[in-house]
């Protein structure tokens, strides 16, 4: 049997992992250290996805406060390192889809906003390191997603046509990377979608559950 996708591009935060009760427990603290009250998950869960920067800008912003980020950054960094792998758990379905496709020899990257350096500790400690033939972090290349320069770059790291490749997403940031590449898109139910209407993307597939990737046929780029 052979896959209809020579590459397939994961996102990492809500479509593998699910890290938004250690993101939210970094940003609370880092909250807490400049005076403001802390936030309920569900209302980080609406922000994540953009990167660390945006992540603090849009919570103080909320906040209805005027801060220097450039000042709070460090300090939301630490609390993010020390926060990285206080709970985050695969998502149902990741470890079986993943071996699955390696089974049919796909080559498989990640494609996250999330800074490079904490990616390959939290791939390691959930025991996925070692399928990826690719990390790409939100600080890896000047632009991030919802840009479509990283899906471009890793096409072109695997000398494949981005149009032939599959990205696995849950959010509009990830839909609106792959809409900018003219990379297809599977999304996830169960991810931080942030807005994305479901039921109306244009995507090869909406799915419940990674094991369901390993079936899917091509369709084209949205």
């Amino acid at each position: 049997m052979s896959y209809p996708y020579p590459l397939v591009v994961f996102d990492l935060d809500g479509t593998l992992v699910d890290s938004a009760a250690d993101i939210a427990e970094a940003l609370n603290r880092t909250l807490e250290d400049i005076g403001l009250a802390r936030v309920p998950e569900a209302t980080v869960l609406g922000w994540i996805g953009d990167g660390v920067r945006r992540l603090v800008e849009q919570a103080v912003q909320a906040a209805g406060r005027q801060i220097d980020l450039a000042a709070v950054m460090p300090t939301f960094m630490v609390h993010y390192r020390e926060c990285l792998l206080r709970s985050p758990q695969l998502f149902a379905g990741v470890v079986d889809a993943l071996a699955q496709l390696r089974a049919l020899n796909v080559p498989l990257a990640i494609c996250t906003n999330k800074p490079a350096a904490l990616v390959p500790p939290l791939l390691q400690h959930l025991g996925i390191a070692d399928a990826f033939a690719l990390v790409l972090g939100g600080d890896s290349l000047p632009q991030r997603k919802p840009s479509g320069e990283p899906l471009r770059h890793i096409a072109a790291h695997f000398e494949l046509p981005v149009d032939a490749c599959l990205m696995v997403g849950d959010s509009l940031t990830d839909y609106r990377a792959a809409e900018d590449a003219g990379m297809p898109i599977a999304l996830v139910r169960y991810g931080y979608p942030r807005g994305l209407d479901l039921d109306n993307a244009q995507a090869v597939a909406v799915i419940d559950d990674l094991r369901e990737l390993p079936g899917l046929a091509a369709v084209s780029a949205i």
